[in-house]
């Protein structure tokens, strides 16, 4: 059941089905939940004046004419109370959860993509708004999952991991909430086009032939096709799926867009591409560390360097979920970022390498501690199954 009401009737908990007038510029998706208060004060600035919502959807009472109850009593009536305060466990038991969830409904999508069976789309742009709820109201605990990977789900845990990292950079940028959906969405769908590259070819270890990397280049395209019967995809998420191989000095593809041709969206979009890339595992390759991979995206003179500077600001130089070895002998995950000292994080110490054991998770502000990082490690130096101990033991024992 569809109703029409005005921006100063919209509270939390409703879904906007589509905006019937507006007097600003802003592109905002046809459909959605609207979760906080923040977002709608948005839409106001940006010009939103009349909406259609769907009742069915809704998960506030929307039954009630608003034109006999003041706004400020609807509004306090219908607005959710402020949630308890999350320990750790729970922080990265919900964003797991998520993650997981956001890999399976990605799935699911390329599949349906692939037959031409009527893909959901309006499933996908769900979980792309979860993740954007989930950076603005749990940055830490989601940006960890970015670097806690299945190397066998390499490409659908791919485009959730890049759906998060451009979500977190285009906060960073200061962009507005719609804008920084529009991007992530993007970023989650960039790669649907791989679906239809050969499974040995995507896999190879070495160099690709050239008809190999032909297949490889053709994703862009695929996907772009396999998208296209989706109207609600707006112009900036289809600039991030179209543009984010193109390069600063034309060697991309699949055009070979150079310099200001290139969009800022899809700059942003080619960096986080190639961080993920490089810092995860694949059946074929092993992942670099975050750190080790931040210093070549500093050398990399086909991509925006000013950019990949920011970049390098939103996530630190020992991002959130690294492995990392300490001056004490212990290994960690960093937690979170340094207030005052960016090589000196908050982290979870676990394993002890004089015993070769796991131990009591222990959190050490290094800001505030003799110990430091001495080095940004990956699992395999210690035959470690950091993803198996992190879902099974890490997120349900951490302090």
């Amino acid at each position: 059941m569809l109703k029409e009401i005005s921006i100063a009737e919209l509270v939390p908990g409703m879904y906007v089905n589509q905006v019937l007038k507006q007097s600003g510029k802003l592109k905002m998706r046809s459909k959605g939940l609207v979760k906080t208060q923040a977002t709608i004060e948005q839409l106001k600035q940006k010009g939103i004046e009349l909406l259609e919502i769907d009742i069915t959807k809704s998960q506030v009472d929307t039954s009630a004419k608003s034109s006999s109850t003041p706004q400020s009593s609807l509004r306090d009536r219908r607005a959710p109370s402020k949630p308890a305060e999350q320990s750790n466990s729970d922080m990265l038991s919900a964003a797991n959860d998520l993650y997981l969830n956001a890999v399976m409904i990605q799935g699911e999508f390329v599949d349906q993509l692939q037959k031409g069976s009527g893909a959901d789309i309006e499933k996908v742009t769900q979980v792309s708004q979860g993740i954007i709820d989930a950076i603005f109201d749990n940055t830490n605990a989601i940006t960890c999952l970015t670097l806690i990977k299945n190397a066998d789900e390499y490409l659908l845990e791919h485009s959730v991991s890049c759906a998060i990292l451009m979500g977190l950079f285009a906060r960073h940028m200061e962009f507005d909430k719609a804008l920084i959906e529009d991007l992530s969405l993007g970023a989650l769908l960039m790669d649907v086009g791989m679906a239809t590259v050969p499974a040995d070819v995507f896999q190879k270890n070495g160099q690709l032939s050239k008809q190999d990397w032909q297949l490889m280049k053709g994703h862009v395209e695929a996907g772009l096709e396999m998208l296209e019967p989706i109207a609600e995809l707006s112009d900036v998420t289809r600039d991030v799926i179209q543009n984010h191989h193109e390069r600063m000095d034309g060697s991309g593809y699949p055009v070979g867009k150079q310099g200001q041709s290139i969009s800022t969206y899809a700059r942003m979009a080619a960096i986080i591409d190639s961080y993920d890339a490089m810092v995860s595992d694949r059946k074929h390759q092993q992942g670099q560390t975050p750190t080790g991979v931040l210093r070549k995206l500093l050398t990399d003179t086909t991509l925006d360097q000013t950019l990949v500077q920011q970049f390098i600001k939103c996530i630190g130089v020992h991002p959130v979920g690294s492995l990392v070895k300490l001056k004490s002998e212990k290994l960690a995950l960093v937690s979170s970022a340094g207030k005052t000292d960016p090589l000196s994080p908050v982290v979870m110490a676990f394993y002890s390498l004089r015993t070769q054991a796991h131990t009591e998770i222990k959190r050490i502000d290094l800001a505030k501690s003799d110990d430091e990082i001495m080095a940004s490690v990956r699992p395999n130096e210690f035959k470690m199954n950091l993803t198996k101990f992190f879902r099974e033991v890490f997120i349900h024992q951490v302090p």
